[in-house]
């Protein structure tokens, strides 16, 4: 007959030692840490746009429903969701690049300082000058770096000495004058793809806009380009009003102020960056933001 010689204690002990490996096997949600940086928001910042019950159309299909944000002054608004959720369609009805794509329509406002970009009477290219974008993958014009930042300025009828300080105060801004300027007349296409994304963000700081949007501008760099990008974002902020789409929720976290989360065509949750993260209201967003789906 076998002899059981454990002592009370010592079953209670290893049933306690069991319960506790069961558990740390179990699957744990990593929870993404929101930086300092985006922890400090001005609550009291004003309304640069302010959108109102948005929807937006390819053909028949609705892709945008009732969205409601307001996109704050001086700060930097993240949109964060799976593919296909809507966000990029969002941030291009911001400066109406949705405008190109054929068989398109807008319904709601988007009120820029008030004024409404979708009014029949509002000119187009000046509210591009005002909302400027920049895309997933750098793309530069194949001329040299100086017309590449001068592009724009040209296009305006600028005189040479205001293209001249203009170019060089784009570069200094976008971080990368001290990398490009002994070859200013060097082709743009034989920076690297980092160097590229902050060529084309001096493009756009070149005709002074006042809300830069950046669409994944990280997606297709390596992570120490990365972080020269996210560094600068968090330095323009203090200028600009940024809007930023990305699927990375640990670089929303670093950089954005406010963050919106949209599924299927609709805004879930929106508000500041720390409480998406760390007190989310929604429970699809809880779901997102720790990993769940997405």
């Amino acid at each position: 007959m076998e002899m059981r010689t454990d002592k009370p204690d010592q079953q209670v002990q290893a049933r306690s030692m069991e319960t506790i490996e069961n558990k740390s096997s179990s699957p744990t949600v990593p929870k993404v840490q929101v930086a300092e940086t985006a922890a400090t928001v001005n609550q009291s910042a004003d309304t640069k746009i302010d959108v109102r019950h948005m929807d937006f159309f390819y053909g028949p299909k609705q892709a945008l429903y009732d969205v409601s944000i307001p996109v704050r002054e001086h700060q930097v608004t993240a949109l964060i969701g799976p593919s296909g959720c809507g966000k990029t369609t969002f941030l291009r009805t911001l400066n109406r690049m949705n405008d190109l794509i054929p068989n398109t329509r807008t319904e709601g406002e988007a009120l820029l300082d008030g004024e409404n970009i979708y009014a029949s009477a509002l000119d187009v290219v000046l509210l591009r000058q005002r909302v400027g974008m920049v895309f997933q993958r750098p793309n530069p014009f194949p001329k040299s770096i100086f017309e590449n930042v001068a592009y724009g300025l040209r296009v305006q009828g600028r005189s040479k000495k205001v293209i001249d300080e203009t170019v060089e105060k784009s570069l200094h801004d976008a971080a990368i004058w001290e990398e490009v300027k002994d070859r200013l007349n060097s082709s743009a296409l034989g920076l690297s793809g980092g160097q590229q994304q902050r060529l084309c963000i001096a493009r756009a700081l070149a005709v002074k806009p006042e809300v830069l949007l950046m669409d994944e501008p990280c997606s297709a760099l390596d992570p120490i380009a990365t972080l020269k990008i996210e560094e600068l974002i968090t330095s323009l902020s203090q200028d600009y009003t940024i809007v930023i789409v990305t699927h990375n929720m640990q670089q929303a976290a670093r950089v954005s102020q406010f963050t919106g989360f949209f599924l299927s065509g609709k805004l879930i949750e929106y508000g500041p960056t720390v409480n998406t993260f760390e007190r989310p209201q929604i429970k699809e967003t809880e779901d997102y933001v720790s990993g769940r789906f997405g």
